[in-house]
């Protein structure tokens, strides 16, 4: 029997998140293959509708990255982010769907250690948390459906 490989998809900031990835994979850190991260110019840029997209679309788990509070390039983008993640959750735990699928986290551009961990750790509680529910067959291409989808909106 095959083990649960989670699928995931990462909206990253491109200022620090994407840029900490970045670090990470310059430095070699090693995490989890199940990640797949798309760009968006800020964390506030990522719609609702994006999320629940990637969770129609089959993905596992959704990880949105952001800059530190204070230190967001367009001033108050993450407290916007923050905000929609707190109602988002509260929307999917009413519906079903445990909310901890669903993480916002901050991380600088210095801070590709922290990049590397966290996607370690998350992948593992989803992977704990086992497949979405309603999705017994998924599409290999899950990931790419959803950049493409969501890349048109940036």
């Amino acid at each position: 029997m095959n083990e649960f490989e989670p699928k995931i998809i990462c909206f990253l900031c491109k200022w620090c998140t994407y840029a900490g990835a970045d670090k990470a994979g310059i430095c070699r850190l090693k995490y989890p293959p199940n990640v797949v991260s798309i760009r968006t110019f800020c964390s506030s840029r990522v719609d609702t509708e994006h999320i629940l997209l990637a969770f129609s679309k089959g993905s596992d788990g959704v990880f949105i990255g952001g800059c530190h509070p204070g230190d967001c390039h367009y001033q108050t983008g993450n407290y916007k982010t923050k905000r929609r993640v707190i109602l988002l959750k509260k929307m999917l735990e009413q519906m079903g769907i445990n909310s901890d699928r669903l993480r916002l986290e901050w991380i600088s551009a210095s801070e590709g250690r922290k990049f590397a961990n966290t996607m370690t750790e998350f992948t593992e509680k989803i992977r704990s948390l086992g497949p979405f529910p309603g999705f017994e067959e998924k599409n290999d291409d899950v990931h790419r459906k959803v950049a493409e989808n969501t890349e048109n909106n940036y």
